[in-house]
């Protein structure tokens, strides 16, 4: 039990500063990583060369290109066929398209033609939004692809407007003009098709009607919702289960939505800052997707917020939170784009830092990081100088050196992050000593060896007392206290007594009196061993020690003296291996001599002998055997039943019990009644007809 509570002890220590790292990379979201390529190429598994359909084709490549994998996928006969023919929707020439615009396919520009005027007819009688979206998407990804100059829209307002009459008062769009419910995923949706009518215009558009557009984002981005590290996302509020979307997919819609119609359009959307880090956040926060689509969202929505117009977004992450002073362990600070290419030179200041609990005085403010060029890191040096060991909290803001560059990045709002800076406490003056009752006079006194092996042997009765004192330094000399500082004493029947130890200034130390302490010690005399324990977050030699024992003489219980505690039954001793039960037999009873026996077994034979006599004096034979069938057969089973009768006396002298053996003999006893029953009357019956004739 004192080994388990110990241990418990000091791992509370580790807890505390495991929870608070855990707390702070909550809010320090790492880059796109290698972890990421590895499950793309996992996820994205071709069949036989393919991926399956058009859609998912797309999708594995997409996520290739961003990520940097080189995955050659043989798509373009099926990019070919899907263009070729007449009968493909305007969806499956969609996503040809855009596998196309990846792999750089050799389609003859004749193709192109017959297309162009069936998604030009298409846009004019399209009736929903997905209609819209896949015909005009489509007809830019041809504009993109090819040299003709001729892809425009014949009346690119009037599109503009059918597709814009699908617009809700809160951001959200439709899906058609028969379908009351409106969707944020489907804004998104209607975002990219109206960008996509604004590139295929061959006329600016009406200003007024981009001026509306940009507003109707501005209110889509009131709706949006956040977590309590920064995150910020968008989410379906449908109540048709059918057409819900999840969060990720949905906050994807949205972004590929804004970041094309901006790219499209002059002037700015005038965005938050914080909500285009908060969306990066979202995206990063989820980790490494399980799913395909999943990763294809992530990564494909990242890389658009990267090269967007509004504001690209940094990331602030951290290789360690906690640091050694001992290793003299410097700051580091990166500040990376969300898919984890280098940031552009910053100027990180660190603004105030405040002890862990409390807001203090900041102790440095506004103070310039150094910037590593190779490494692309910033960094603060001198930290054994200016700091002590402690849990503080840094609070970063990045000002760049081009103000014009200061108008495409950010870094949101300031960004708080625990840092823990551990070092080694010394541990000084430690000693320990019994004092007398009256006077306060030590009686023996010995210095404490901590860091050593050494253990103290010190004896006392109920009319002294135990003193016991130690300092806590922090390496730039400041006195330390630490989260634990517990004495605990155990007695040998395994009765524990934990006692804080007290603090006053720089000292630490506690005085047990022991003639107040006899009844919680439930007067029990002996031998008692002495543990100390300190222990804290940011303490490296944190320790649970024993260092030495005492001997206590206390007086004899009195009659209502309080009984120490059942101590709990060790589990060894409970279910281990039992002691080996040795057992001797009695010894065998005499048994008479084998002749003697064999003699009694000839004797039970003479009954049966003198049985076969009489039947050969009585002159048996079968010359009375009925030669009638019927009669016949019941005499056979009568001569049968008497040998069974015969064999279950044997049975029951080898193996039988009395009572099974008397069951057996009734229904053998009926049976034998019945057929010899009708034996005798044939046989009776005969001798009649003999002595009549």
């Amino acid at each position: 039990m004192a080994r388990s509570l110990g241990g418990f002890l000091v791992l509370l220590a580790a807890a505390l500063i495991y929870s608070a790292s855990v707390a702070s990379a909550a809010s320090i979201f790492q880059p796109i990583s290698d972890s990421h390529r590895s499950a793309a190429l996992e996820l994205f598994s071709p069949r036989d060369g393919s991926f399956g359909s058009l859609e998912e084709t797309y999708e594995a490549l997409r996520t290739f290109e961003v990520l940097g994998i080189d995955k050659s996928v043989a798509a373009c006969q099926l990019v070919s066929e899907s263009l070729k023919s007449s009968s493909s929707a305007s969806k499956d020439l969609f996503f040809a398209l855009k596998v196309n615009g990846i792999l750089k396919c050799e389609i003859n520009d004749g193709v192109y033609e017959g297309i162009i005027s069936k998604l030009k007819s298409s846009v004019s009688s399209a009736s929903s939004l997905l209609d819209f979206y896949h015909s005009i998407g489509s007809l830019v990804l041809i504009k993109d692809q090819t040299s003709k100059d001729d892809v425009h829209l014949g009346d690119a307002e009037g599109t503009f407007h059918s597709i814009k009459a699908l617009s809700q008062s809160d951001g959200r769009w439709r899906y058609s003009f028969n379908n009351p419910e409106s969707s944020t995923f489907a804004a998104g949706l209607a975002l990219e098709a109206l960008a996509g009518v604004v590139s295929l215009s061959s006329s600016e558009i009406d200003q007024s009607l981009i001026g509306t557009t940009k507003n109707d984002i501005l209110k889509l981005f009131d709706s949006i919702e956040k977590y309590d590290d920064g995150a910020f996302f968008f989410d379906e509020k449908l109540v048709d289960a059918n057409e819900y979307r999840g969060p990720l997919s949905t906050t994807s819609s949205v972004v590929r939505g804004f970041t094309a119609f901006e790219a499209v359009t002059p002037g700015s959307l005038n965005l938050p800052g914080d909500k285009i880090v908060g969306l990066a956040k979202f995206f990063l926060g989820i980790g490494i997707p399980g799913d395909a689509k999943d990763l294809f969202n992530q990564v494909d929505s990242l890389s658009r917020l990267e090269s967007n117009r509004v504001s690209i977004p940094l990331i602030l992450s951290l290789p360690a939170t906690v640091l050694s002073l001992t290793k003299k362990e410097p700051l580091k600070v990166k500040v990376n784009t969300v898919l984890g290419s280098n940031a552009p030179p910053l100027m990180v200041k660190l603004v105030r830092v405040s002890s862990s609990g409390s807001k203090d005085a900041p102790i440095i403010e506004n103070q310039e990081l150094s910037f590593d060029d190779e490494r692309a890191e910033h960094f603060l040096d001198g930290l054994s100088k200016s700091f002590d060991v402690g849990i503080y909290i840094f609070v970063f803001e990045a000002v760049l050196h081009d103000p014009e560059q200061a108008k495409v990045y950010t870094l949101g709002s300031e960004t708080e992050v625990p840092v823990f800076f551990t070092g080694v406490v010394e541990v000084d003056n430690a000693e320990i000593e019994v004092l007398d009752s009256d006077h306060g006079l030590a009686e023996s006194q010995r210095k404490l060896d901590l860091a050593g092996e050494d253990l103290v042997s010190l004896s006392a009765n109920h009319l002294q007392k135990l003193h016991l004192s130690f300092k806590l330094t922090t390496p730039l000399g400041h006195a330390f206290r630490p989260h634990q500082a517990i004495l605990k004493l155990r007695h040998e029947t395994g009765v524990e007594h934990i006692l804080l130890v007290g603090n006053s200034g720089r000292k630490f130390d506690i005085i047990l009196d022991f003639l107040g302490l006899v009844e919680k010690f439930y007067y029990l005399s002996g031998r008692y061993d002495i543990q100390l324990t300190v222990g804290d977050a940011v303490m490296e030699n944190s320790f649970l020690k024993v260092i030495g024992h005492v001997d206590l003489d206390l007086p004899e219980p009195p009659e209502k003296a309080p009984r120490p505690p059942l101590q709990p039954v060790e589990l060894y001793s409970r279910y281990g291996p039992k002691a080996e039960i040795t057992h001797i037999f009695r010894a065998p009873e005499k048994r008479p001599p084998e002749e003697l026996s064999l003699a009694f077994l000839g004797l039970t034979l003479v009954p049966f002998i003198g049985f076969l006599i009489g039947l050969l004096r009585l002159g048996i034979n079968l010359k009375n055997f009925p030669s009638s069938p019927i009669p016949a057969t019941f005499a056979i089973l009568f001569h049968f039943g008497i040998a069974a009768v015969l064999s279950l006396y044997v049975l029951f002298w080898l193996k039988l019990d009395l009572f099974t053996t008397l069951k057996a003999l009734g229904f053998l006893g009926a049976f034998l009644m019945f057929v010899g029953h009708r034996t005798l009357s044939y046989l009776a019956s005969t001798s009649t007809k003999v002595k009549s004739a």
